[in-house]
């Protein structure tokens, strides 16, 4: 299974708004490849993308992030340029290992010191289950619009999940499908949108990675969460939060405030990529 090069929409946004940031290539021990995008110097800062997406749908963020920290962006196992085989994937424990066990392996070699995680949706769930394995020093968690936080996903968005974002994008065509979680209509954005599509689209998709997704967002039941452990997170959290989330709502927010030792909820009024329509909101929230 070999990397996947980035497509041109991606090659140009990286290269237009993030010339400092170099792309890696990172082995996984027990086999495959996590690409990151890197630049900055300072304290290590992680961002984890959610599900079909990839470390450059952080380009709104990652100029003003390097400012003051090192930033490791990473495309998460089976999305964007990584590629990791998948051992049995029968439960959600081991599709939430397919996701977690090779971002903690890079990130022990690469980032020793404490870090700060950022998560989106699936990446929140990531960015949480290190903290709670405690293989890699968390400093602070910055969880956005995170999955794992309790059992509630709205049943549409179950749905979307199942058929696959994939399928429904090729089936849409770009205008439509953008149509379906519009970004504030900027030149910037349209772009962002544009590179949305492209990630999705690409020949051949990873199947691997949606059959791990899967296991994490049954269509009936309860979704995969870590609500009961919440106790367990001594770093400083933030929640930062779409108040027009259709996808997880902000109560789940509100009940991981009340449940987590030292957490603050902002919520903005935003949907569910809370940190593409309010960058400049959560930057503020961050420092």
């Amino acid at each position: 299974m070999s990397p996947r090069a980035p497509g041109p929409v991606e090659t140009e946004l990286l290269g237009r708004f993030a010339p400092g940031m170099a792309a890696r290539m990172c082995p996984v021990p027990e086999g495959g490849t996590l690409r990151l995008l890197e630049g900055g110097e300072g304290a290590p800062l992680v961002l984890l993308h959610g599900r079909g997406n990839a470390a450059s749908m952080w380009l709104p963020l990652l100029p003003e992030l390097a400012r003051e920290h090192r930033v490791l962006a990473v495309d998460l196992p089976g999305f964007g340029c990584s590629s990791v085989p998948q051992g049995p994937c029968r439960t959600a424990e081991d599709g939430l290992r397919y996701f977690v066990e090779p971002v903690e392996q890079v990130l022990a070699e690469l980032a020793p010191g404490p870090m700060t995680l950022v998560g989106h949706s699936l990446g929140g769930l990531v960015s949480l289950e290190l903290a709670l394995r405690g293989h890699v020093p968390v400093e602070r968690l910055v969880l956005v619009d995170a999955m794992g936080l309790g059992p509630e996903m709205a049943w549409d968005a179950r749905l979307f999940f199942r058929v696959g974002p994939e399928r429904v994008a090729r089936v849409l065509g770009p205008r439509l499908f953008r149509r379906l979680a519009p970004l504030p209509d900027t030149p910037e954005n349209r772009r962002l949108e544009a590179l949305g599509y492209e990630l999705l689209t690409v020949p051949g998709g990873r199947p691997e990675a949606t059959r791990a997704f899967n296991t994490l967002v049954p269509l009936t039941g309860g979704v995969f969460h870590r609500f009961e452990r919440l106790g367990e997170v001594k770093q400083p959290t933030l929640l930062f939060w779409g108040e027009h989330d259709t996808v997880l709502p902000v109560s789940l927010a509100e009940a991981a405030e009340k449940a987590l030792p030292h957490a603050r909820l902002v919520r903005v009024p935003a949907g569910h990529s809370a940190h593409l329509e309010q960058p400049e909101r959560i930057l503020t929230g961050m420092t």
